[in-house]
């Protein structure tokens, strides 16, 4: 069976920055796409970043030049580093990974809350 565990999230200060990471074990086989996903109360879940196994890039409008996305593939790990972080950033951050097999899983979701 497999899982995604995610770490990092916490409370921040508008400007500052957080670390999140995302781990999959079990058993697995190779990840296509990796990414993060995000959803504050009242709103619908929207991708923030994801990264494919060549390591193209892709985020959304309101993170770019703040976020950077990255992965371990021998470690099934993705990271999500956030810089400057605004108060719209709050919200719970979901870990999300695409297999090649096909299958998609998803994490349990870490908060995020920006504020002083």
């Amino acid at each position: 069976q497999v899982q995604l565990v995610e770490s990092g999230g916490g409370l921040v200060q508008p400007g500052g920055s957080l670390r999140l990471s995302c781990a999959a074990s079990g058993s697995i086989g190779s990840v296509y796409v990796m990414g993060w996903y995000r959803q504050a109360p009242g709103m619908q879940r929207e991708l923030v970043a994801a990264i494919i196994s060549g390591g193209s890039t892709s985020y959304t409008d309101s993170v770019k030049g703040r976020f950077t996305i990255s992965r371990d593939n021998a470690k099934k790990t993705v990271y999500l580093q956030m810089n400057s972080l605004k108060p719209e950033d709050t919200a719970v951050y979901y870990c999300n990974m695409e297999f090649v097999s096909g299958a998609v899983y998803w994490g349990r979701g870490t908060q995020v809350t920006v504020s002083s």
